[in-house]
């Protein structure tokens, strides 16, 4: 389940580590992240990330973030970058094998509850589906999609037909209704968040 570090937040990130996804308070100061425990966002458990390797700034009422010469580089949408780059509300960042995303402030006004409603009763089979689902999404690469139809079924040795009838029924109990983008996407991040499918399976877990 995601863990509030700080209440009335305003501007986060979502921080993927095996224990679950921690959502970190950006203020109105410099954030640094990197393996050390010294920094904002310590990512210790993660050996591809360098000691200090990127750092997160507030300019002009946003948030930019900068790579600070690490060894692996810094990602964006997909994207090593070079430079400052300017965050936007959703961007998914990469750094090292560790997944983080940005979510800007929220406007003035808007109610947010602490912590995630929690995972809805699932079958073992479902949970089976769910995990399948997710595995990709720790698996180094950098914003890998969640496993497709196809995958779920080869992995799980079922058929397409038994995985669709099970995606519908997950759709439905995480409350993911059609016409809302990719659904397989909220699935697994709603999974994830909600503590349905803990990081701590996936991570470094075979496929």
């Amino acid at each position: 389940m995601a863990r509030w570090r700080w209440a009335g937040m305003t501007a986060y990130l979502e921080v993927w580590k095996p224990s679950g996804v921690e959502l970190v308070l950006l203020e109105t100061r410099r954030v640094t992240i990197g393996r050390n425990s010294g920094n904002d966002v310590p990512l210790a458990h993660d050996k591809t990330v360098s000691g200090l390797h990127a750092v997160l700034e507030p300019v002009g009422g946003g948030w930019c973030v900068q790579d600070v010469g690490s060894r692996n580089g810094t990602f964006v949408r997909g994207e090593r970058i070079l430079g400052m780059c300017t965050l936007r509300h959703g961007d998914d960042l990469a750094v090292g094998r560790t997944k983080l995303v940005f979510r800007a402030a929220e406007p003035a006004g808007t109610t947010r509850t602490e912590g995630s409603a929690p995972a809805p009763e699932l079958t073992r089979r479902e949970r089976d589906v769910l995990r399948a689902l997710c595995r990709p999404l720790v698996s180094g690469q950098v914003f890998t999609e969640p496993a497709s139809l196809h995958e779920i079924a080869t992995t799980l040795v079922v058929t397409e037909a038994a995985v669709q009838q099970h995606l519908l029924r997950l759709y439905d109990k995480f409350g993911i209704a059609p016409g809302t983008g990719s659904r397989r996407g909220q699935l697994a991040n709603e999974a994830i968040r909600r503590g349905a499918v803990p990081l701590a399976d996936l991570w470094d877990s075979p496929p």
